[in-house]
């Protein structure tokens, strides 16, 4: 066993059995470089990486390969969501040199830790050819290496400001461009598939959070159209469990068909709120349905004993990809006995498979009731019999081999969750989702939080790793979301207190945006800010939307001029090529039209903000207090003559206070 047995990541423990002589990210590693004059690989990944595994096998379980990295290399290992302030700095260096990023990322570094090459996946044979010339390039053309790596690196130590030409602008957000980036969105969507017209299909949260919004304000019927065909394909297809409920990564085809089958806590979570959102608008049940089981999935599958969740799902078990999710026909026979024959028709299944080597994966572009109308195999008792079918399949699934768990839990897509957790309590109402949110929030308190500062990481009781902005970001957010569903100040509370901090350890008030790391950090080559959305939204357009919906309710005028800074500086971006920054768009959507503020006051808060939440007004912020409180929106604000009251301020004028929500939606509607 090398060093990484020391460690808690499941992805460094995957490696603590190479015969690569691993060193984690840190001092001894770095120093060890250094005293002996060696260049260093840092290889980064993940535990539900499909092609670490595979370049773990074909590479670094093969001693005569390892001979070659230990004589001539310090060979460092990272797990990427552990220190993803690692892996964004090598991974901006490996695109500035030209290389199409992902992991497995193996960057080269010189001994003072400067990038000079990098790659992904490569075979054995390449791999080894590739080491050997990087060994006799480090030995003889070292000059050269060194000014390539200074290069790099003043690459990434070039503000994103100066790099991207984002320039503070007068803080106006005329509501006329928010048409020009629909525009540009509608160029690369698929308007048969749904999702953007590209292979591998990946879900893409802030797109359908932006378009939602969009067509909150327009009423534009394909804003709704797009979303409507993207979320019923992505709940339909293969990339969503049938039989388990929640969904992998993303689809390695353009028809949403077969997964990348890792399942990760951050789009499960991201998605929760975005069914969520649809739901309120078109009362779909199949959104409800996706929702419930994705949530019983999560306690089921993904919850730690302590009160959070888990990373991730491997896509692998027993040595093949997605061999947990996929059938046989003569297993399909044997479980499900005489139901065989429609469920075979239903899902295309058949003795070569509908995929490969005679494997078949569940599928659907209808509802199961629509498919089964149109195959001609529906009568009465066909969602009794379909739930039953997929229930037989869970229980014979639950006796295979099961994939790896990442069993770290991480702060920020832990607060993904409970804004999702959040969003969905107050889509469907169920009590024992709100209870989840809350206790989810009661273990980042209570576990991950010390003096107003976040950990990253928790494994095995233990907070590990100066929290990132990241998750603050998510965090924050989903207090915020604990906030609006209980009223329980203490939230709101601690959201200002972590951004508070934020602003003091993170924020570089000279170019307008927070830096990715603490200041009390660990000290890297280059401090970066994640200014761009990808799958998961950029941590600065998160915590820009954090301080503008925290100055409302509290007050802060500081808060909402940091979002006015950061926003102006985007909106070059928003109009030339919005689909990188969608999130950023999103919040475009709330300062283009004035944010309603709904206050509730009375005995009956509770049930009134039920009745509010039923509906889906994205640009509002609500609060509300049984007695009396001191957040800036309720102080002098009374019930009326024993009846809860409703106020509804939008653009810093107050309508007069009412006292049922049919008057109070009225007034919306009005403003």
């Amino acid at each position: 066993m090398n060093r990484l047995s020391q460690q808690t990541s499941p992805y460094l423990l995957q490696h603590a059995h190479n015969p690569v002589d691993w060193y984690p990210w840190g001092e001894e590693a770095l120093q060890k470089a250094k005293d002996e004059n060696k260049p260093i690989l840092v290889s980064i990944g993940y535990s539900a990486c499909h092609w670490c595994h595979v370049m773990e096998r074909e590479c670094f379980e093969k001693e005569a390969i390892a001979e070659v990295m230990n004589a001539h290399f310090v060979c460092i290992k990272v797990d990427r969501e552990e220190r993803p302030d690692v892996d964004a700095v090598y991974m901006d260096a490996v695109q500035a040199m030209g290389v199409r990023g992902g992991w497995p990322l193996n960057v080269f570094l010189l001994p003072d830790s400067k990038p000079f090459y990098g790659v992904t996946y490569l075979p054995p044979q390449n791999w080894v050819q590739l080491l050997k010339s990087i060994r006799d390039a480090f030995a003889n053309h070292y000059d050269e290496l060194a000014n390539s790596a200074e290069g790099f690196v003043q690459n990434m130590v070039t503000s994103d400001s100066e790099k991207y030409g984002l320039t503070e602008n007068a803080s106006s957000y005329p509501i006329e461009d928010l048409d020009v980036m629909l525009s540009s969105l509608q160029r690369n969507f698929d308007h048969f598939k749904g999702g953007m017209d590209r292979a591998p299909k990946f879900p893409m949260p802030s797109i359908y959070k932006f378009l939602l919004r969009y067509f909150d304000i327009s009423q534009n019927p394909e804003a709704l159209r797009h979303i409507e065909l993207s979320l019923n394909r992505i709940a339909l297809g293969g990339i969503y469990d049938h039989v388990g409920g929640g969904w992998a990564r993303y689809s390695v085809d353009d028809e949403w068909f077969i997964p990348h089958f890792e399942k990760m806590l951050y789009d499960n979570a991201q998605l929760l709120s975005i069914y969520a959102e649809a739901y309120s608008i078109t009362q779909n049940p199949l959104y409800a349905d996706r929702i419930k089981k994705t949530i019983n999935w999560l306690q089921t599958e993904m919850h730690n004993a302590d009160g959070g969740f888990y990373s991730a799902l491997d896509a692998d078990s027993e040595g093949i990809e997605g061999k947990f999710y996929i059938w046989t026909e003569e297993e399909l026979i044997t479980i499900l006995g005489d139901d065989f024959a429609w469920f075979s028709r239903l899902y295309n299944i058949s003795k070569s498979g509908n995929w490969e080597h005679g494997y078949n994966h569940l599928h659907l572009t209808e509802t199961a009731e629509q498919t089964a109308k149109s195959k001609g195999i529906f009568d009465e008792s066909f969602s009794e019999k379909y739930e039953a079918a997929l229930n037989k399949l869970a229980e014979k699934r639950a006796e295979k081999i099961r994939p790896g768990l990442d069993d770290k839990t991480l702060a920020s897509w832990n607060g993904l969750l409970i804004r999702g957790l959040t969003d969905c309590y107050r889509a469907l109402g169920d009590e024992n989702v709100r209870d989840l949110a809350v206790a989810t929030g009661q273990f980042l308190l209570s576990k991950m939080t010390l003096n107003n500062q976040l950990s990253h990481s928790y494994k095995n009781g233990s907070a590990t790793i100066t929290g990132f902005l990241e998750d603050y970001a998510a965090v924050i957010q989903g207090y915020l979301g604990l906030y609006q569903i209980t009223f329980d100040e203490n939230w709101i509370r601690h959201a200002e207190q972590l951004a508070d901090y934020t602003v003091a350890n993170f924020y570089d008030e000279s170019e307008g945006f927070f830096h990715f790391t603490d200041a009390s950090g660990e000290t890297l080559i280059a401090r970066k800010k994640e200014i761009f959305d990808n799958v998961i939204p950029a941590s600065n357009s998160m915590m820009a939307e954090n301080l503008y919906f925290l100055s409302l309710m509290l007050d802060r005028e500081d808060f909402g001029e940091i979002t006015d800074k950061m926003l102006s500086k985007i909106t070059r971006l928003l109009t030339q090529d919005v689909q990188w920054v969608t999130n950023w768009a999103a919040l475009y959507c709330l300062k283009a039209v004035p944010t309603v503020e709904i206050a509730i006051v009375g005995a009956d808060a509770e049930n009134i903000r039920k009745d509010f939440d039923r509906f889906f007004i994205p640009n509002k912020v609500v609060i509300g207090t049984k007695t009396f409180s001191t957040l800036p929106l309720l102080q002098n604000r009374t019930d009326i003559q024993g009846k809860t009251a409703i106020y509804v301020c939008y653009d810093k004028t107050c309508q007069l206070p009412v006292t049922e929500v049919a008057a109070a939606l009225d007034q919306l509607s009005g403003l």
